[in-house]
């Protein structure tokens, strides 16, 4: 079999695979979690905060579900107090820690002892907590997945909902039986006041549907992407091979997830090789210093500039394809005959229209968490065809 089809074949594979896996997971956990939606939305309403941490690529799903709290997406719906407390999780959380907080601890599968020590101080001190995973607390996720690329997926698809639901209880606590622009999400609340009871059940219900339809749009991916997947992964080993490496950029949300990518090719699962990366959206200081001094248009553009080589591969990451400092990394990134790639959501957007990427790889979606969700199965894939490979295996 050549190269190329057997390549298409295995990301085809792997991503259909994880849609068994979490289709069953959420079906056993969908109660559980709308409870758990509940008693955030109550600690929330008393004051508290989200706080969250973890160590290497897990650190950055507590940057994903802080950003996703503090700026929601959904128009109209309140910012929400969250924190990334990674850099230093244990003296952090003891000095400001709450009663009334919400505590939410990241690791691999195994899990990580010194997460699980730091939720268990928050326990005692009456915070909720979520162990991400974990067999304690509030929450204790017991996923039995060994791989760590489709459990960190799981637990992305798990934040996320936590996220999208409990802003149905405010609506429900705070207004009766109107829901306002949550509607779209939760069609079965109308205009009926309904008792807390029926909600809950409404909403996992509702948590089911979602992970459907994240199901059915990763499949969609799977027919339609899986040999240009193959493709990509194939023309960055290329260029990974002539010394290069991956300079990978986003915004928000997709910032987490271009980090969460540079971390897994320097530092991945046991047994794969590290490969050359750096994420620009990891870098505050110099984000912030262009920001001020240039604007926000050049915050990728300039580190490009700075850290850019011709054997080097530019991968955007955006949800839009729109986002106007995404756009001028890539086409500094022509200009200096880079690699070009772009994972996307929409029609493409921009990116697409304009043709700035070689590889464009785009979710059509138009809901932001769902193009997150297949986003992170793609680039967790096309790292392991890049482990392929390398192998010689292809």
């Amino acid at each position: 079999m050549p190269m190329t089809c057997k390549l298409a074949s295995q990301v085809e594979e792997s991503l259909l695979d994880r849609n068994q896996v979490f289709e069953h997971f959420f079906a056993r956990e969908a109660p559980r979690l709308a409870e758990a939606c509940r008693e955030m939305s109550e600690r929330f309403l008393r004051g508290g905060r989200l706080l969250a941490f973890g160590r290497g690529p897990y650190a950055t799903d507590a940057q994903h579900v802080s950003v996703e709290f503090v700026h929601p997406v959904i128009v109209g719906k309140r910012a929400l107090p969250a924190l990334d407390l990674s850099i230093l999780f244990r003296p952090w959380m003891e000095a400001i820690l709450r009663p009334e907080d919400i505590v939410m601890g990241f690791g691999p599968p195994e899990g990580d002892p010194e997460v699980w020590a730091t939720l268990q101080q928050a326990h005692l001190q009456d915070a909720m907590t979520f162990a991400l995973p974990g067999m304690e607390g509030s929450y204790g996720l017991d996923s039995g997945i060994e791989d760590a690329f489709v459990h960190q997926e799981l637990v992305e698809i798990l934040y996320h909902t936590l996220w999208e639901t409990v802003h149905v209880f405010f609506e429900h606590r705070e207004l009766g039986h109107d829901v306002g622009a949550s509607e779209f999400l939760y069609p079965f609340l109308g205009r009926e006041k309904q008792g807390t009871t029926d909600l809950v059940a409404e909403v996992a219900a509702s948590i089911l549907m979602k992970v459907q339809d994240d199901a059915r749009l990763r499949a969609q991916v799977a027919r339609e992407e899986s040999e240009h997947i193959g493709n990509t992964a194939l023309a960055i080993h290329e260029r990974v091979k002539r010394g290069g490496k991956l300079i990978i950029f986003g915004n928000g949300g997709s910032a987490t997830d271009a980090n969460d990518l540079a971390i897994d090719c320097v530092l991945p699962p046991l047994g794969f090789k590290p490969i050359p990366a750096v994420s620009l959206a990891l870098e505050p200081a110099n984000i912030t210093a262009v920001a001020n001094d240039i604007g926000t248009d050049a915050i990728f553009l300039r580190q490009l500039i700075a850290q850019a080589r011709p054997e080097d591969v530019a991968v955007a990451i955006s949800t839009s394809g729109g986002s106007r400092n995404i756009i001028m990394a890539l086409e500094e990134a022509r200009k200096r005959d880079l690699l070009t790639v772009a994972l996307l959501g929409y029609d493409g957007g921009e990116v697409q229209r304009q043709g700035l990427a070689a590889f464009p790889l785009v979710v059509r979606c138009d809901y932001i968490p769902r193009i997150q969700e297949v986003q992170a199965s793609i680039y967790h894939v096309m790292r392991e065809s890049l482990e392929v490979l390398s192998r010689g295996q292809a």
